[in-house]
């Protein structure tokens, strides 16, 4: 429950965000956070919160009062130890960020990435032509979400065939791990030093093809614009962050289609609506919930002072459906703009493979609606729970073809 302690103080909940039933249904918790005020205590884990999307935006924007450096989770990089090697983009601050960044940029931009489009494009008509062949029910996570991610990305990035079924227990512990050391970090906890070596040895150069971003990565090395100590953590980003949150993404689309058939007809009559269906989708459901950072000095929020060293936790998702930005926020609208969500983060630390999930969910959405004219879901859904992601364990549908 949310209290505001009377005029001028600063109102504290003491839900847990964290919780099993909160993970389920957060929209209200969100609700209850951004209506209190700008900011809020949670006593739980003794942090401050943010859920209202002005506060979010201007918490993400500005990295030099709130610091991702001290790590974007709930564990304090300053005083614990982490249990791997912070990431050198999502986990750290200019000056050690900024080349790791541009390198990427690179490597995953628009212009980079107009070389992928046309073979993705034709595995996405391949996926779903073998789908459909055979039926006209399926899972739309585990059959269309999970599969294709799986097939194009790993192959851009340049690594094995062998052993692609650690990413997605790799990342799902990852972004467990951003929370509090609850059940859903205890049940990951027993495998996590397995996957972390797993994803490690893929990062090595002789392990991946000439081809392909990690190689790309490397030879950014060799140049000298990253070092060698630098490479492979730099491609161990694409692993840890670069499946699971387009997985999460792909299912988020997928069911807000099935359950809003005039936006599906709509995207049906307009297929270059693909890439706003794609951003309305992740405004609409914020694949990724939260984020965590550390105030760097005492900072004052909606008139309230954070002393520095603390951590606040960003409600992204909350953000995304703050009212005070979006008209009907809980309508999923193709006819919205839904640029200016932070379902991507936003300044610095902005997903740098925003692009390469675009591309994902165009290709997949594309070849949907060409052979797709209804899809409905045909039983109960299921959830699957993660301290940072909103993610679908199962999504049942029926699809009519004719």
């Amino acid at each position: 429950m949310t209290t505001a302690l009377g005029s001028g103080l600063l109102p504290t909940s003491d839900a847990d965000p964290f919780g099993h039933e909160v993970l389920e249904n957060p929209l209200p918790l969100h609700a209850e956070l951004r209506d209190a005020g700008p900011i809020v205590y949670l006593t739980k884990y003794d942090v401050y919160a943010l859920a209202r999307y002005e506060q979010v935006r201007a918490a993400l924007v500005d990295w030099q009062g709130f610091q991702s450096a001290a790590g974007v989770g709930l564990s304090n990089f300053r005083t614990e130890k982490p249990w791997r090697t912070p990431s050198l983009l999502l986990e750290a601050d200019p000056p050690l960020h900024d080349a790791p960044r541009r390198v990427l940029a690179r490597i995953l931009g628009p212009r980079a990435l107009r070389t992928l489009r046309d073979r993705w494009m034709a595995d996405a008509e391949r996926l779903v032509d073998r789908l459909l062949s055979g039926t006209n029910e399926f899972d739309a996570v585990a059959d269309l979400a999970e599969v294709f991610p799986l097939r194009v990305f790993p192959d851009a990035v340049g690594i094995p065939k062998e052993g692609r079924q650690h990413l997605l227990p790799y990342g799902d512990h990852l972004f467990n791990a951003f929370g509090p050391a609850n059940d859903l970090v205890e049940k990951g906890a027993a495998g996590a030093g397995e996957l972390l070596a797993w994803a490690q040895q893929q990062c090595a150069r002789p392990l991946l093809t000439e081809d392909g971003f990690g190689a790309a990565i490397w030879a950014a090395a060799d140049r000298g614009e990253i070092t060698s100590e630098q490479a492979p953590l730099v491609v161990r980003s694409l692993l840890s962050a670069g499946v699971d949150t387009t997985v999460h993404a792909l299912s988020a689309i997928l069911y807000a289609l099935a359950t809003n058939p005039a936006q599906w007809q709509r995207l049906r009559e307009h297929p270059a609506l693909a890439r706003v269906a794609f951003d309305e989708a992740v405004r609409w459901e914020s694949p990724v919930q939260t984020f965590f950072r550390t105030a760097t000095d005492d900072i004052r929020i909606g008139g309230h002072t954070v002393p520095g060293g603390r951590k606040i936790l960003m409600f992204l998702a909350a953000a995304n459906r703050d009212p005070r930005r979006w008209t009907d926020p809980d309508a999923f609208d193709l006819s919205r703009d839904p640029s200016g969500h932070v379902g991507f983060g936003m300044g610095i630390h902005q997903c740098v493979g925003q692009h390469v999930a675009r591309l994902e969910a165009e290709a997949l959405l594309t070849a949907l609606v060409r052979r797709v004219h209804s899809v409905e879901l045909t039983g109960p859904v299921r959830r699957h729970h993660n301290n940072t992601l909103r993610a679908w364990g199962s999504i049942p549908v029926r699809v009519r073809t004719r």
